[in-house]
């Protein structure tokens, strides 16, 4: 529950469950998923890019549910509504990709629909628990909360994919709908019993004295600022490049490594693994040096993008060696230096989203903007890994070149995301009031 300091540390963690139960409905579906599509179903990777790319479109209307959020009494409601339309989404999307095995274009058919779901609950719980957070965390805390809970969320990916990898092999459709329906209910029982009693009651009363004004005006005011329009073209840029391996990285393994699904899922947990560790780095050495808080963290922004750049570069000299090369080690190091940047870029984000004394609270549009910006680059992002991928096959004389060529575009974009936040001042806080824009970013789906 929360005192008149905001909400305890016992909470913050409570709501972090509910961002690993979300988490780890999303991790099979971009993971696991995406590569029984590609390699026993024997789709082009741009079908799976494609339907990741649907359910990163439905979170553009993330702006939109957090108006909805911000003008309710409460918000929990609305983070187990969402959480409730993922996990349909999320066991629809299982049953339909093992439909593909026997009735291709019926299992593509029924994936869109189940894909939709699944950004529509991402988009709705996901917005409405951080501005939660925003609105109910007191200010000494937002930071360490938003670390907590990406750190949560990630943790949820991390066990997710490794008790999954050891329940898929050996391999079979109805195995694939058991454990994606399994992780889908354990999901929302998790969330439902982590979120019973914390929102303050007190919010009631709050949102009574909140003027409830149209979505365009909202979303008007939040845009309305040169400086966070660009922290906002860095979060673009560099989820741009962060998910650009994502729908790629399994099918690769497979690939070139010839991982089996099992395998190659927990090749993603290596991954998460390495985030959670990058998240930790972070937060650790922020404390230890000190100084102004915005500039270590603006330090860790650049610093873990171009840190990206060189581990995607260890990716490309992989798929040059072949099955010899230390791959597990390098994924491992990417997941590091992405949760480093990643991690510093949400701290920086929850910080603002409550914004100052005497301006409107938004914190749910403030979350959905910023969110969508996300959305929107994953989907981009994935959609474009795929498609890349699928390009590169048919010029590249093998498949290391093709992958090692898409690996090589996504290190160019972490460089430029490093430029990007180069740029971004590092003095005071963002301007807040009429025409401004304080947003934090969405958990990354």
């Amino acid at each position: 529950m929360a005192s008149h300091q905001g909400l305890s540390w016992v909470s913050i963690v409570r709501l972090g469950l509910v961002q690993t139960a979300l988490g780890a409905i999303v991790v099979l579906t971009t993971s696991t998923l995406n590569r029984v599509m590609v390699i026993e179903v024997g789709l082009a990777a741009t079908v799976p890019g494609t339907l990741v790319a649907l359910h990163y479109a439905v979170q553009m209307l993330r702006p939109r549910f957090g108006h909805i959020s911000d003008n309710a009494p409460r918000r929990t409601p609305w983070i187990l509504f969402g959480m409730l339309v993922l996990a349909l989404g999320g066991a629809g999307a299982a049953a339909s990709t093992a439909w593909m095995l026997t009735d291709r274009w019926a299992g593509i058919a029924a994936s869109i629909v189940a894909f939709l779901a699944i950004g529509f609950g991402v988009g709705f719980a996901g917005t409405s628990l951080l501005a939660t957070l925003a609105e109910h965390v007191a200010e000494k805390r937002r930071a360490a909360a938003a670390t907590i809970v990406w750190m949560m969320m990630i943790a949820g990916f991390v066990v997710t994919t490794i008790i999954a990898g050891q329940l898929l092999d050996p391999f079979s459709p109805e195995r694939l709908i058991a454990v994606a329906s399994g992780v889908s209910v354990v999901a929302v029982l998790v969330a439902t019993i982590a979120l019973w009693g914390v929102e303050p009651h007190a919010s009631e009363r709050v949102v009574a004295e909140k003027p409830k004004t149209n979505f365009k005006a909202a979303l008007h005011d939040v845009w309305n600022d040169r400086e966070a329009r660009r922290f906002t073209y860095f979060v673009f840029i560099s989820m741009l490049a962060y998910n650009m391996q994502d729908l790629i990285l399994e099918p690769f393994a497979g690939a070139v490594f010839t991982f089996s699904p099992g395998e190659s899922t927990k090749l993603s947990g290596v991954q998460h693994g390495g985030v959670l560790a990058g998240m930790i780095l972070m937060a650790v050495t922020g404390s230890v040096f000190g100084g102004s808080r915005k500039t270590v963290l603006k330090a860790w922004m650049v610093g873990g993008c171009i840190a990206s750049a060189l581990a995607v570069a260890g990716l490309c000299v992989a798929a040059m060696i072949g099955p010899v090369a230390p791959l597990r080690p390098l994924v491992f190091i990417l997941g590091t230096a992405n949760g480093a940047f990643a991690v510093a870029a949400i701290a920086s984000m929850m910080a603002l989203a409550k914004g100052q004394e005497g301006a409107e609270a938004r914190e749910g549009t403030r979350m959905g903007v910023w969110g969508a910006a996300q959305a929107i680059a994953f989907g981009l992002g994935g959609f474009v890994g795929t498609v890349a991928i699928d390009i590169a096959r048919l010029v590249a004389s093998s498949q290391a070149m093709a992958y090692g060529s898409v690996f090589a575009l996504e290190g160019v974009t972490f460089l430029v995301a490093a430029w990007i936040a180069l740029k971004i001042s590092d003095g005071g806080r963002l301007t807040v009031g009429r025409g401004t824009m304080q947003a934090a970013m969405q958990n990354g789906l």
